[in-house]
């Protein structure tokens, strides 16, 4: 009977990992079981006791996790980095972006904005609204989804425009389009790392996986979701 490796991982790195899985799989006799939930749901139910063998989520969660004596000390290896984007609905115009001011000025059209209310992402775009000077003006306008299904919300029809991470949007074609990055100025990276558990059930089988993950061979594919190594 195959081993099955447990991979618990941020919403975020789904499209990324689902697609290597397979590759994995082929090459090796191991077999492995995915589940994924926003950042800081995984580590939350990795400290109630949740088991796993492989979790990928912000780096330091890792490195808290580590500190608790739930991922095994010099197992952390950064995985890649997602740049932050905004969606809308396949079809809609063309919206400019590229600039500070432009996206400061699409912010303030927009008859709605998605965001993620639980996740890493919703934090970092509410602050990014106080420090540009206009929450006051776009915060009534904000639409908080939870669940990870911020771009699906955009789908749906929920919100005018969605503020994910790019691998979501990229996820959730041909119903959503990328509108843009957000401006270099702007752009927050939210970073993630692979922690093996520090009980595994198969510690060379974890090992085997995580190099797979880390491995140039699989950067392009990485690239076509919308991680970026560093």
């Amino acid at each position: 009977m195959d081993q099955e490796i447990r991979i618990f991982g941020a919403v975020a790195v789904r499209p990324a990992v689902l697609a290597l899985i397979p590759r994995f799989e082929a090459a090796t006799a191991y077999t492995v079981a995915v589940k994924f939930e926003l950042n800081p749901t995984v580590k939350k139910q990795i400290e109630a006791g949740e088991a796993f063998d492989l979790v990928i989520i912000n780096q330091h969660m890792v490195q808290d996790l580590t500190a608790l004596g739930r991922v095994k000390p010099g197992s952390q290896v950064a995985f890649g980095r997602i740049s932050m984007g905004v969606a809308a609905k396949a079809g809609s115009r063309p919206l400019d972006i590229g600039s500070v001011k432009a996206f400061e000025h699409a912010l303030k059209s927009a008859r709605s904005i998605a965001y993620a209310a639980d996740g890493s992402s919703g934090g970092y775009f509410c602050d990014l609204l106080e420090r540009l000077g206009i929450a006051g003006e776009v915060k009534p306008r904000l639409v908080g989804i939870s669940g990870g299904q911020t771009a699906q919300a955009v789908a749906r029809g929920e919100a005018e425009l969605g503020v994910v991470p790019v691998t979501s949007i990229l996820a959730a074609a041909p119903d959503v389009m990328l509108v843009g990055r957000f401006p270099a100025e702007l752009q927050s990276y939210i970073d993630f790392a692979i922690g093996i558990s520090a009980d595994p059930r198969d510690t060379e089988a974890a090992k085997q996986l995580s190099e797979f993950l880390m491995s140039a061979d699989v950067d392009s594919s990485l690239a076509a979701t919308g991680i970026e190594r560093r």
